[in-house]
C-alpha cells in the first residue's frame, strides 16, 4: 500500500518486471492485480515476504533467488511505527525497519553484483534526526514514555547509515545505493501508534500530507534516474542530495550498526 504501491506502479508503466514483496497474500495479490489491470503490464508478481520473521526473509530470498535470474534494482520500503517484540526477539520496528531489509540485501546481494549495474533505494526519513543507535544495545527496545516513536526514528537513523555503509562497502562493484526520505506522506504507517499520536498525525496528514504518488517520486527518482552512481550512499529528499544530520553522517557509528547487524543476524 501507500508508498510502495505507488512505486510499484509507476514502474510496472515503465515496462519493468515487478515482485511485491508483500506481507498480506490478500492485499499483495489484489496490488498486484489492479497494477497489471491498471499498466498492462503482466510482468507484476507477488511473492510473500514479511519482515518480522528472519525465517520468512530468508526463504523469500531463497525464493526468489531460485525463480528470477535478474535483479536490477532493490527498494527496501516497508515501514511500521507500532511497538511490541517480534518472534525472532527484537524491536517491531528495529527489524521490520533495519534488520529484515539489511539481511534480505546481504542475501540478494552476489545477485545484486551479478547483474550490475544495479541499486538499492532505502526509503529512510527526516525522523532520522532524532535517532540515538546503541550499539551495544541494538534490537532493544528504548525504555521511556516516548519509546515506540524513539525506536521508529532509531530505525530511521539506521536506514541513512545502511546506505551509507553499503555504498562504502561495494565500491568498485557497480552496486550503488540511496537512502531517501519521501516526504510527509499520507500513508497508513502511524495506524498502529499510540492513540494521542494518531489524534495529532491523522488530522496534519489530511491537511498537510502528500499523497502516496507525490512520495514515490523521490523514490523513483533514486531508483531510475541516471546519472547518481557518483553520489551513492547519500541522503537524498525531493529536492535531490541533502546532508542528513549529524549522526548520519557518522561513519564510525554506521560500521559499527553493520557490524552489529551481522551479529544479530548470525552472518
Amino acid at each position: 500500500s501507500g508508498i510502495g504501491a505507488a512505486t510499484a506502479l509507476e514502474l510496472a508503466r515503465c515496462g519493468a518486471r515487478v515482485i511485491l514483496a508483500t506481507r498480506s497474500a490478500r492485499r499483495g495479490e489484489a496490488a498486484a492485480s489492479r497494477i497489471r489491470r491498471e499498466t498492462g503490464n503482466n510482468e507484476v508478481l507477488f511473492m510473500h515476504l514479511d519482515l518480522a520473521s528472519l525465517r520468512s526473509v530468508r526463504a523469500f530470498a531463497s525464493t526468489f533467488l531460485r525463480q528470477e535470474p535478474q535483479l536490477h534494482l532493490l527498494i527496501n520500503n516497508a515501514g511500521v511505527s507500532a511497538g511490541g517484540t517480534t518472534e525472532d526477539g527484537f524491536s517491531l520496528p528495529f527489524q521490520v525497519n533495519h534488520l529484515g531489509h539489511f539481511l534480505l540485501t546481504q542475501l540478494l546481494l552476489e545477485r545484486l553484483r551479478s547483474c550490475a549495474p544495479s541499486r538499492v533505494v532505502i526509503v529512510a526519513s527526516s525522523a532520522h534526526c532524532a535517532g540515538r543507535l546503541r550499539p551495544e544495545r541494538l534490537g532493544r527496545p528504548p525504555s521511556g514514555l516516548f519509546s515506540t516513536f524513539q525506536d521508529y526514528c532509531d530505525s530511521k537513523l539506521a536506514n541513512v547509515l545502511h546506505a551509507r555503509e553499503l555504498a562504502t562497502r561495494e565500491q568498485g562493484t557497480q552496486v550503488t545505493c540511496y537512502a531517501v526520505h519521501p516526504g510527509f506522506v499520507n500513508t497508513s504507517l502511524f495506524r498502529h501508534a499510540p492513540l494521542w499520536l494518531q489524534a495529532l498525525l491523522v488530522p496534519l496528514a489530511w491537511l498537510l500530507f502528500l499523497e502516496a504518488a507525490e512520495g514515490a517520486q523521490a523514490v523513483l527518482d533514486c531508483a531510475t534516474r541516471d546519472g547518481l552512481e557518483p553520489l551513492s550512499g547519500r541522503y537524498f529528499t525531493h529536492g535531490g542530495p541533502r546532508v542528513p544530520w549529524p549522526a548520519g553522517r557518522d561513519d564510525r557509528l554506521a560500521r559499527a550498526l553493520w557490524e552489529g547487524s551481522e551479529r544479530l543476524l548470525g552472518l
